[in-house]
């Protein structure tokens, strides 16, 4: 060995004994900066809520974890966001796996078994339910740690043209609409697509769709009183999706006490999400008084006409999951056992041990 690296080891030996006791593999004092990525740009209410969890994951890390983030699809993109982050073009990013263009055949096709669901809240609680008891949504999600599932405001119908007044002015319609309602819309004599919604404002504007099915926040926080005019308050059920992840690599790299931060700040997440979108709900209903948007109720017969509708073809596409080697009709089964049954809890997982 020669001097110099003799005299290095006696150095490194001195420190430590210096310190007292080893090193906790668990804790580190050095800063790890990770990246964060949205589709959405800062002041979305997606991204308020992505701020706040930044702030206390900066916070609870006593500075020692800190996110770096990229907005407004600078790294991500809306439909091919799950496979960019397993790939590492962002540790952690918003994923939208009801919008992938494949594998995601159950995560995509159980937010539509949520009929009856009342509040963010329980569309979180049943998600989590249904995701600790069936092995289709943790193979769906390979290479991606999930740290916060979201729910989210109820959609309605906003127009450019033409009020809906009943299901029967929703015909000849060509709406923007999340997959679990399109074949209720086509039932209905509507026109539906599925695309995107970050390029929803410029297929109004060109007049390429005559409405969207969306919650009312949209039509402040996106814009869409510019190139719409009619919002309906029909309600089209919904439920929770993850939403937020990292890719399994950066996960591993992480410490254990790391780790165990993250992991405890998905409520924290969870929470912000849940009070922003509401939030923002208030706010896009308030803006359309002043903004030239016609706010329109529905009537409550043809909404349980609605409901009827919406739960049957949900069935319809928890069978169709065959096709590709799933079996949904449980997964829809027990998603509204659990929300007929009241306050959400669980059922045991079929081992008999709660995860």
């Amino acid at each position: 060995m020669s001097p110099l690296r003799t005299l290095l080891v006696l150095a490194l030996g001195a420190a430590l004994a210096a310190c007292g006791r080893p090193a906790d593999p668990g804790v580190t004092t050095l800063t790890t900066t990770l990246t964060y990525a949205s589709p959405y740009p800062p002041t979305h209410p997606f991204s308020k809520a992505d701020i706040t969890w930044m702030k206390h994951v900066e916070q609870a890390s006593g500075g020692r974890i800190r996110i770096k983030p990229y907005w407004s699809g600078a790294l991500l993109s809306s439909d091919m966001s799950m496979i960019e982050i397993r790939h590492g073009l962002a540790d952690i990013g918003l994923i939208t796996p009801i919008y992938a263009r494949g594998g995601a055949h159950m995560l995509r096709a159980q937010s539509g078994f949520y009929g009856g669901i009342r509040s963010l809240q329980d569309q979180v609680a049943v998600y989590d339910c249904l995701d600790r008891r069936f092995p289709a949504f943790g193979n769906e999600l390979k290479g991606l740690h999930v740290l916060a599932a979201q729910g989210g405001n109820f959609p309605g119908v906003l127009t450019r043209n033409r009020p809906v007044h009943s299901l029967a002015d929703l015909k000849g319609l060509r709406l923007r609409a999340q997959s679990d309602a399109i074949d209720v819309l086509r039932a209905l004599g509507a026109d539906p697509v599925n695309m995107p919604m970050g390029e929803v404002y410029s297929a109004l504007a060109k007049g390429v769709i005559d409405g969207v099915v969306a919650p009312a926040d949209t039509i402040k926080s996106l814009h869409f009183a510019e190139v719409a005019h009619h919002f309906t308050s029909l309600r089209f059920s919904r439920g929770a999706y993850p939403a937020r992840a990292m890719s399994d690599r950066a996960w591993q790299r992480l410490s254990p006490a790391q780790q165990r931060l993250l992991a405890e700040s998905r409520r924290v997440w969870e929470a912000a999400l849940a009070k922003e979108v509401l939030k923002a709900e208030a706010a896009g209903v308030a803006y359309a008084s002043g903004h030239g948007v016609e706010m329109i109720p529905f009537p409550a017969g043809e909404q349980a006409r609605l409901d009827t509708l919406y739960n049957r073809f949900a069935l319809d596409q928890a069978q169709r999951l065959s096709a590709v080697g799933i079996d949904g009709v449980p997964v829809f089964r027990e998603a509204q056992r659990l929300i007929a049954a009241g306050p959400i809890a669980c059922a045991p997982s079929p081992s008999g041990v709660t995860p």
